[in-house]
């Protein structure tokens, strides 16, 4: 009996239980199917069933599901119907949505203008600074790595400086400015691999101007501290050229050197004073103690500010590394996210101010010398001192024969007789008048033996030469070698050789 009756009570609460749910079941009401696009419409009563509210609403669920071409039409057709609907202007940037969601070069470009128009068309509208964020937007996609074209990236930056300026009291300001973080980091990493190459081929001049042009444009770059090290080390084989440049004077070379070194030593102070948390501190701080240079301290702020900026930024781990191999865009997981961009142009210094700083620089090492050492005027030497080989001899010497007439002998004619310099004393007699010329000899009387009508006697040279001569014998020039035809003779003839 107790176990019939247990369970007639089990059968009994389980159908009272099956009824109270399906009791509550009924009474619950049915669910309306919400409508997800009326939550996005805050202009109107979301149940309202105006023509524009439809219009309106069924573009932007065709916009969802990536219907795009019927999301346009709708929204066009808004428009035109209705010109002066509420919905007019969230409609005319829902169409540049349109095109900037279907991506590609083609539609981007077409997204871009409906975006320029909307700015044109209302410009204080709070809306105006989101087409503006999705003009910038619109290029930060189609930026490339580094190493590649950099027109987008240049164009990025121009866009969100642009938002920053014309809208500074917008929502969107703190992810502009993030994005020009970004931009401007992708930019720097470009210009500083440019410089590290023209200074590993040894052509300082073009890598000072590119790491410079970096260093003053872009200060919160990631590897700012490699960027003044690499102007330093390209100041110090400046000033290496220098000390193996022949032909320079030791002087110019030494101040020219001395100058280049101070400039190096500039560039590593800067890498100590503003970036004292950065990883390469301690190569700036190796360098300056190999150069005998004092170490400078830098301050608290400095301190605060770099280690923010150190610790704002993403470690590039292994997977970024492999991502950055396959994506299309760069990676600037190292860039900051603290301080302010840069929001003024780009200031950028070329190769051609270098050389005229170097041209500068030696000027002045010349000139310094020039001015260091003036000319001192000669002073004329004092008795028993040496002849000066700057002071002349003020008479010329002339040398002259000795009165007698023997040739033999050197004396000075019109030299000072108190001059104390005279190396060279007077020999012979001391009269400078010249002698009196001496008269030559008479010629002996020429004889003539033979007389008038007689003939010349006959000599044994005359006689001999009177006869006649003979013949000398010739000599044999057979064997000679000659250029001329010889005549053959006898057999000789026969041979046609």
């Amino acid at each position: 009996m107790n176990r019939l009756s247990t369970k007639f009570a089990a059968a009994a609460l389980a159908v009272a239980v099956l009824g109270g749910i399906s009791a509550q079941a009924r009474e619950r009401k049915p669910k309306h199917k919400k409508n997800q696009d009326l939550s996005a419409n805050p202009l109107a009563n979301v149940h309202s069933q105006q023509p524009d509210k439809v219009l309106f609403d069924k573009a932007m669920i065709a916009l969802k599901k990536g219907r795009f071409d019927v999301a346009r039409l709708t929204l066009q057709t808004l428009l035109n119907t209705y010109p002066d609907s509420e919905y007019r202007m969230r409609a005319k940037l829902a169409v540049g949505d349109t095109w900037f969601k279907e991506g590609g070069a083609a539609a981007l470009t077409q997204a871009e203008a409906e975006y320029k128009d909307f700015i044109t068309f209302f410009p204080t509208a709070p809306e105006a600074a989101e087409a503006q964020m999705k003009v910038a937007d619109i290029y930060y996609q189609q930026m490339e790595k580094p190493d590649r074209d950099y027109t987008n990236a240049q164009r990025a930056e121009q866009e969100y400086r642009n938002m920053i300026n014309q809208f500074p009291d917008s929502v969107l300001v703190p992810r502009a400015k993030q994005k020009l973080r970004d931009v401007q980091e992708v930019l720097a990493e470009r210009e500083a691999q440019i410089g590290l190459f023209y200074e590993s081929r040894e052509n300082f001049t073009a890598a000072i101007a590119r790491l410079q042009t970096v260093a003053d444009t872009y200060p919160l770059y990631s590897k700012s501290d490699q960027v003044l090290l690499g102007i330093g080390d390209a100041y110090a084989g400046e000033a290496h050229s220098v000390q193996i440049a022949p032909g320079l004077p030791g002087a110019v070379r030494e101040r020219l050197r001395s100058m280049y070194l101070d400039r190096a030593a500039a560039a590593y102070d800067k890498v100590i004073t503003r970036y004292p948390m950065a990883p390469h501190v301690e190569d700036a701080r190796d360098r300056l103690v190999a150069m005998n240079r004092p170490i400078p301290e830098p301050s608290q702020s400095a301190i605060a500010e770099s280690d923010a900026e150190e610790r704002s930024r993403q470690p590039l781990r292994f997977t970024d590394r492999t991502l950055g191999l396959i994506k299309h865009g760069p990676s600037v997981v190292e860039a900051v996210h603290v301080g302010d961009p840069s929001l003024d142009d780009p200031k950028r210094t070329l190769a051609a101010d270098i050389t005229k700083q170097n041209v500068a620089l030696f000027n002045s090492a010349i000139n310094e010398g020039k001015a260091a050492a003036p000319a001192a005027p000669a002073k004329p030497t004092a008795a028993n001192e040496p002849p000066r080989s700057d002071q002349p001899s003020e008479a010329p010497l002339q040398m002259s024969a000795p009165e007698g007439g023997t040739g033999v002998g050197v004396s000075i004619v019109n030299a000072p007789a108190t001059d104390p310099n005279a190396v060279v004393k007077p020999v012979g007699s001391t009269n400078t008048a010249l002698p009196a010329a001496e008269k030559p000899s008479e010629a002996p009387e020429q004889v003539n033996d033979i007389k008038p009508g007689q003939a010349p006697a006959q000599t044994a040279d005359t006689a001999a030469a009177g006869k006649k001569k003979k013949k000398a014998p010739k000599a044999n020039l057979d064997d000679e070698s000659t250029s001329r035809k010889k005549k053959k003779k006898g057999l000789g003839k026969l041979n046609p050789f």
